[in-house]
């Protein structure tokens, strides 16, 4: 196909947030236009979603686009982030899960879905946050949107970081329309905005929401000085840990560990799909009151059903692993492989954002550019995650690297070089030149994708 020649079409122009608000009264049948451009781009090997994998999530495995295209290549596209979804121990934790409790947990947490498991689960991670009183969600996604939606209410406040997960932006948008966002790790705004919202209101509560560590750019926000200027405006600060706790840190206790404040934060919430090997989320409190009111009041809690026995084995083995000297081992290991990856694009005159993580962004820039090198990346055997407007700023796509420890310093140079290869050939093909600079950040917000 003559891609250069398709470049002012839809196939490389439009976006899913051109599809995202259809009207007319056949509620069914405006959905139609989506999945014809999401189909041109399928059958162009342009739509890089929706994968499957065809085996477990290690380092080289088959993949199997939306088309039925499988590759056996590198996988640099999963979250498993110390490669503790096939370590035998926790394996052997969720077969002995299964022959003591069976699959399913048969109930919610507030009507008989608990069990050992989760209750030993909820205990340990109290211990390792050093925060007494914990509720565990049976999705990271239903944890932070449950959380907000339960304990704000319509006269309260929230303040996001603008690029907060889209779990916690939503469970704000779902108990007050009092949201604001402001830039991204600056806590200067944020005092800004405390203050402005505390000269007009000092009845109502206000909740601060930031993250442990944000994805899409890999960075990491000063959350002593943000706590302080909470308690400066009577306001309530809540960390989302999703991505940092476990991978990072002394023992693995993340953001929280390294600046010195297991215990110091109002609110922690987490999910266990990044490096725990298991779906599932919580909420962490000092208070035990807060802990029964958001078990009771956060919707995701108590009208889902409770976390699988298996699946609270998994994380409480892997939460185990985690905070052991093979823990430590382990995240060595993983940082030595993304140093190696960042230190590759970086040879190759290719920016890798924000600070060493388990997540490498690769700055592409251009969408065009990078919806073709993304088709040329998965040609080469070579599985990473597009990511695109409206996840990130229209000229700041990029590929999203997530490294696990299980990676070989070969497979990382491998990866690398491959997914330059992929851009360079994708600009020549198009003629487009590479950007000279990251686009400027401005004032612009967006929402982040929850992943």
């Amino acid at each position: 196909m003559d891609f250069r020649a398709q470049l002012d079409s839809p196939l490389f122009t439009h976006f899913i947030s051109h599809y995202a608000q259809p009207t007319g009264p056949d509620l069914l049948g405006r959905t139609e236009p989506f999945f014809e451009w999401q189909e041109s781009r399928r059958q162009a090997g342009l739509w890089p979603y929706s994968r499957s994998l065809e085996a477990a999530p290690k380092a080289e495995c088959g993949v199997r686009s939306e088309t039925g295209a499988v590759r056996q290549g590198l996988n640099f596209g999963s979250q498993d982030y110390l490669s503790l979804s096939t370590h035998p121990a926790v394996v052997e934790a969720a077969q002995r899960a299964i022959q003591d409790y069976g699959l399913h947990s048969a109930g919610s947490a507030m009507l008989g879905g608990n069990t050992t498991p989760s209750l030993m689960l909820e205990k340990a991670l109290a211990e390792h946050l050093q925060t007494p009183h914990v509720a565990l969600f049976s999705t990271g996604w239903g944890a932070g949107f449950g959380v907000i939606a339960g304990l704000v209410r319509p006269d309260d406040h929230v303040v996001l970081d603008a690029l907060s997960h889209a779990c916690l932006q939503q469970g704000a948008a779902a108990a007050t329309t009092n949201v604001s966002r402001v830039p991204h790790l600056n806590n200067r705004a944020m005092r800004r905005k405390l203050q402005e919202i505390r000269a007009r209101d000092t009845q109502n509560a206000v909740l601060v929401v930031t993250e442990g560590l944000f994805s899409m750019d890999s960075d990491v926000p000063r959350i002593e000085e943000l706590q302080s200027i909470c308690r400066e405006y009577g306001a309530t600060l809540l960390v989302d840990v999703a991505h940092d706790l476990g991978a990072m840190g002394p023992r693995g206790t993340g953001s929280l560990g390294v600046q010195g404040l297991l215990g110091k934060v109002d609110l922690v919430v987490g999910a266990f799909s990044k490096t725990f090997a298991s779906n599932g989320g919580f909420v962490a409190t000092r208070s035990p009151a807060v802990r029964q009111f958001i078990r009771i009041m956060g919707g995701p809690h108590i009208f889902s059903n409770a976390l699988l026995p298996m699946q609270a084995a998994v994380v409480l083995e892997s939460l185990r692993i985690v905070r052991s000297e093979e823990g430590d081992a382990l995240r060595a290991k993983a940082r030595e492989n993304i140093l190696a990856l960042r230190g590759a694009f970086e040879a190759r005159g290719v920016t890798c954002l924000g600070e060493p993580s388990n997540v490498v962004p690769v700055q592409v820039g251009d969408a065009k550019v990078a919806r073709l090198a993304s088709k040329k990346v998965f040609d080469r055997d070579i599985f990473a995650n597009l990511v695109e407007y409206p996840a990130v700023r229209l000229r700041e796509t990029r590929f999203r690297m997530q490294v696990m420890a299980s990676h070989t310093l070969e497979q990382v140079q491998r990866a690398a070089d491959g997914v330059c290869d992929a851009i360079e050939e994708a600009r020549a093909e198009l003629e487009v030149r590479p950007a000279a600079t990251r686009a400027s950040r401005r004032d612009e917000q967006r929402p982040q994708v929850e992943l």
